[in-house]
């Protein structure tokens, strides 16, 4: 019940949202971590939500994640996997299991067989970030959200109290990044949810406020798709600094990653050599000795800045919490400010109760738990055989604009073009070995 509004300086998602692993919640990474501090809570909430979404969306795939073990690891690994199978119940997309080091190598012969005993595949959901995100606010829109991308801010707009002579924050002063104009936009709350620029937006705020973000670049790069198993991602749980490395399939590729180390915030971070480098000695650790790993297999490489929150007893980022927090400064401004992917809606549910409490806004009940997202509500697993046969479309590009778009493809498909040919009747593509078509654009 909230009249909202929603700027962006650049595209939607165009930041962080859109360069993480895709994954929906990269289970063990953060179920070892719960389980050693005892946060059964976090356990659950973790092994929960990959299910609880797939439900919801349908740009979702679910993968099996194979992870080599030494004979050491495989009981601690099982255990571990089996408590996350345990407390998501029902909920569980598939039970995990244990493979034999023969079955292991079937699956995957590239894989080195020193001291392999076995693999244990558990299963996590895989997602589209940059067109969810993007969706959500679509969605937004849809119920009545004002959104606008290339708006930048640049300062906040105060009002002084005239009783207590205290300031609070009444709205922004914006830029229109293609025109240059700049107007105002005023709010009885205003929300910073900025990610890894969250400390610039606060400084508009109080110059003398202390950061609370920890800036860590993620970079992944893209590979052949022969670098993951069939149809299964690949997981490196222990790599030679002690992060996790993944190998998943994407797009008919593999995408490999992630790094974990302090960084600059810019607004266009870029892989640096020794980042892609170290991603591809830790392929090379998990490869048989006959598989040459080249520097030319690289075929793509992006660079994320995640919004750690700071934690003063951290070593390094890879061990600070991906936990979000929620403040409120002396002039009124919300700060939503870590998270992951994982508790987005939990993150946006603590951001709004906090602005409702803090300014005391008008509101009623929320009305998004288990809403569907733009594009839900008509898509079915057989959507994509009506538009092979409706419009005449090439099965790889029915299948690529259902995922994409859900229900809203036959919007996509009505003006797709006339490609001339017998088959496909239309659907142009822009690369011929990729489904997009011209109409998208």
């Amino acid at each position: 019940g909230l009249k909202t509004a929603l700027l962006e300086r650049d595209d939607f998602s165009s930041g962080t949202s859109s360069r993480s692993t895709k994954l929906i919640h990269g289970g063990v990474r953060y179920l070892q971590k719960a389980i050693m501090k005892l946060d059964f809570e976090q356990v659950i909430v973790y092994a929960g939500l990959c299910a609880c979404t797939f439900k919801f969306f349908f740009y979702f795939t679910s993968w099996g994640i194979f992870f080599p073990c030494r004979w050491w690891q495989l009981p601690y690994y099982w255990f571990g996997i089996k408590l996350y199978d345990l407390v998501a119940g029902s909920q569980c997309l598939k039970s995990s299991y244990v493979l034999s080091k023969s079955r292991a190598l079937e699956l995957f012969p590239m894989l080195r067989k020193d001291e392999l005993v076995g693999a244990i595949v558990y299963y996590d959901g895989q997602h589209n970030d940059a067109r969810m995100n993007l969706a959500i606010a679509l969605t937004a829109a849809r119920y009545g959200a004002a959104t606008a991308n290339y708006a930048e801010v640049l300062r906040l707009l105060k009002t002084t109290d005239p009783a207590s002579g205290k300031e609070h924050v009444c709205g922004v002063r914006c830029r229109d990044v293609l025109t240059g104009q700049e107007f105002d936009v005023k709010a009885k709350c205003v929300i910073n949810a900025t990610g890894p620029f969250t400390d610039s937006v606060r400084k508009m705020d109080d110059q003398e406020v202390p950061n609370i973000c920890q800036p860590s670049a993620g970079v992944h790069i893209v590979m052949p798709g022969y670098y993951s198993p069939d149809n299964m991602g690949l997981l490196d749980p222990a790599t030679s600094d002690g992060r996790v490395i993944f190998f998943l399939p994407w797009e008919k590729m593999t995408i490999a990653g992630t790094t974990d180390s302090p960084t600059d915030v810019t607004s266009h971070p870029i892989p640096t050599e020794e980042d892609i480098n170290f991603i591809l000695n830790e392929v090379r650790n998990y490869l048989s000795v006959d598989v040459e790993v080249r520097r030319g297999d690289v075929l793509a490489a992006w660079s994320g800045i995640r919004p750690l929150v700071t934690d003063p007893n951290s070593k390094d980022t890879q061990s600070i919490s991906r936990n979000h927090v929620v403040t409120i400064s002396d002039s009124g401004l919300v700060t939503i400010a870590g998270g992951k992917w994982t508790t987005y809606r939990a993150m946006a549910q603590d951001t709004i109760d906090a602005a409702i409490q803090a300014h005391d806004l008008k509101a009623g009940s929320s009305k998004t738990i288990g809403l569907q997202l733009q594009g839900a509500e008509d898509w079915s697993p057989t959507l994509y055989i009506r538009l092979v046969q409706d419009y005449g479309l090439e099965s790889e590009v029915a299948q690529h604009l259902a995922s994409t778009y859900g229900g809203k493809a036959f919007e996509v498909a009505k003006i797709a073009q006339v490609t001339g040919k017998r088959w496909p009747i239309v659907g142009k593509r822009l690369v011929s070995e990729f489904p997009y078509i011209e109409a998208e654009v």
